[in-house]
């Protein structure tokens, strides 16, 4: 997975971007879009096979921004207590003082408590959890109680018949703004799987200590109260309709094959490219910020469509010019 994009943003996170860098290798693109997640308070989901560092790059990312922290691996037999808190019984009388009755209750934890949240193989849980896991996530709430998270990060494996995997619906993936791939170096490149080579070989990997964290929640407020300040010029504006009227005109995405929908299109789309454009360090959303589009699309169009998408992205520039 290529990108045009550094991996340390010259902006208010380029700390955590570094520390990014530190531990892992390559990965630029997922580097990027966690940095950009946690900048726009967004969910972010990366799909890949096991061992290319898909939950490292997460946990590294919530370590290092020193918040309150939940990590769960989910499996068929996840219970909904599991990721929300402890289950806890009650005795209550009854108001008429005809007895007692057993009222149950949850005592908040997990994701309920948590600032940023990594969620291991998300694909993996049963449908009742699932569905009640992203519905916190969407609403940011648990029985009309608010809760603090920021972000969270799900991993998957990919939905082939080998992971043993369900896929998530269209429904679902669409709780989480960024959505990319990631493969292997192997798979990459011979510079990228040599320098992990390298790395491993002259034990700098191996010798560093878990990271301290490099960011606070003062800073991350701050990050983001700074996405408002960041202008979207006419320019900008009119390019992302007319990305998205080339998908619907000329590539003929309809409700039926993909979901282009409004909230995520017409309104995070601006927030992500804001979030971008303060990534590197700018006041204003520029032509170079239209590549993170590449990460809402993922999962959202056809394949075969969305391998056009950096090709359109470019035809876009090219109008702007």
């Amino acid at each position: 997975m290529s990108s045009t994009s550094t991996a340390s943003p010259t902006g208010p996170l380029a700390e955590l971007g570094t520390l990014l860098d530190d531990h892992v290798v390559a990965h630029q693109d997922v580097k990027r879009a966690i940095l950009l997640a946690l900048v726009c308070r967004e969910h972010i989901y990366v799909e890949g096979p096991p061992g290319t560092a898909k939950t490292r790059l997460a946990e590294l990312a919530a370590k290092g921004c020193g918040l309150e922290f939940f990590f769960y691996q989910l499996h068929r037999d996840t219970r909904l207590a599991e990721l929300v808190g402890d289950i806890v019984l009650e005795r209550r009388e009854v108001e008429d003082g005809a007895g007692e009755r057993i009222h149950q209750r949850i005592e908040p934890g997990g994701i309920l408590t948590a600032e940023i949240c990594v969620l291991d193989d998300v694909s993996r849980a049963p449908g009742e959890a699932l569905n009640v896991l992203l519905r916190i996530l969407n609403e940011r709430k648990f029985h009309e109680r608010p809760i603090p998270l920021l972000s969270a990060i799900a991993t998957g494996n990919p939905m082939d018949d080998e992971y043993y995997n369900e896929p998530l619906d269209p429904a679902n993936l669409d709780r989480f703004a960024l959505q990319l791939r990631v493969h292997g170096l192997i798979q990459e490149g011979a510079a990228e799987a040599r320098l992990l080579v390298d790395r491993f070989a002259e034990g700098s990997i191996l010798e560093q200590p878990e990271p301290d964290p490099v960011l606070d929640r003062a800073a991350l407020d701050a990050a983001y109260a700074e996405l408002g300040d960041v202008a979207v010029p006419e320019t900008m504006r009119q390019a992302l309709v007319e990305f998205l009227r080339t998908l619907v005109v000329e590539f003929e995405c309809t409700e039926s094959n993909s979901l282009l929908t409004d909230r995520s299109f017409l309104v995070k789309a601006v927030k992500v490219l804001r979030g971008s454009a303060l990534l590197r360090g700018a006041d204003a959303v520029g032509a170079e910020d239209l590549d993170v589009l590449r990460w809402m699309t993922t999962f959202r169009l056809p394949p075969e469509v969305h391998e056009k998408v950096p090709e359109l992205i470019a035809r876009v520039r090219v109008g702007l010019a």
